[in-house]
C-alpha cells in the first residue's frame, strides 16, 4: 500500500533536530594523555567510553578529532585511542578551538554543526572548549560518562555550567543510538555489541 512504513516512497519520519545525527555530527576527544589520566579516578571508564565513541563513529561515518595539551610534558594520547585517531593537534591554550582551526559555525562547509565532546579535564580544557564552541554557534553535546576530572565536584560543577550555557549533557550509549537511529542493520549490531561490552 502506498505510504506504508515499508514503502520506499514513504517520506522520512519527522526527527527532532536536537537529536544527534550521523550526517550532522563530529566527535572531539580532548587531551586523553598518558600523564593526565592516572590522576583521573574514573580514567578506565573514560578511556573505554571514548573508545566506544570512536568505534561507533567510524562505523557510522562520523568524523573524529583529538587534541593533546603540551604533549612534551603530558605525554601522548593513550592507546587504544591514539591508533583510532588521525593527526592530533598540539595546544597550549586550554580551549581546543584554536588548535583545531574551528571558527564560527558559518565557516562549516560540511553541514556538521553538532560537536560531541569528551575527554579531560572536564572543568578545564573540556569546559573552555565547549564554551568557545557555543559562542561560535556550534551545537554541542558533552558526554558525561566519557569525561573526567581529578575531583568529582569539579566534574559535576563543570557539567552544570556547560548545561547552563546551552550544551546538552548526554551519555555514550545515547550518542551511539542517536547516531545509529534504527535497529535491524549490520551497523546496529555493531553498536549493540559496543554498548554491551562485546566489541
Amino acid at each position: 500500500m502506498s505510504g506504508s512504513p515499508t514503502d520506499p516512497a514513504s517520506p522520512a519520519p519527522l526527527r527532532n533536530p536536537e537529536l544527534l545525527g550521523r550526517a550532522t555530527s563530529r566527535l572531539l576527544l580532548i587531551d586523553l594523555q598518558e600523564k593526565l589520566l592516572p590522576h583521573i579516578p574514573v580514567s578506565a571508564q573514560v578511556v573505554e567510553n571514548c573508545r566506544r565513541l570512536l568505534v561507533g563513529a567510524a562505523t557510522l561515518g562520523v568524523p573524529a578529532w583529538g587534541t593533546e595539551q603540551y604533549p612534551a610534558g603530558l605525554g601522548q594520547t593513550v592507546e587504544p585511542l591514539r591508533s583510532l585517531l588521525g593527526e592530533l593537534p598540539e595546544k597550549v591554550r586550554f580551549s581546543a578551538t584554536e588548535a583545531l582551526g574551528w571558527g564560527t559555525v558559518t565557516d562549516c562547509t560540511d553541514n556538521r554543526d553538532q560537536v560531541v565532546v569528551a575527554g579531560v579535564e572536564t572543568h578545564v580544557c573540556v569546559l573552555q572548549t565547549v564554551f568557545d564552541l557555543l559562542a561560535a554557534g556550534w551545537r554541542v553535546s558533552v558526554v558525561a560518562d566519557a569525561a573526567g576530572s581529578r575531583n568529582k565536584s569539579d566534574w559535576h560543577t563543570a557539567l552544570q555550567r556547560m548545561a547552563d550555557m546551552g550544551a546538552t549533557i548526554t551519555s555514550t550509549e545515547s550518542v551511539l543510538f542517536e547516531w545509529c537511529e534504527a535497529a535491524g542493520t549490520g551497523e546496529f549490531r555493531t553498536i549493540s555489541r559496543l554498548v554491551t561490552g562485546r566489541a
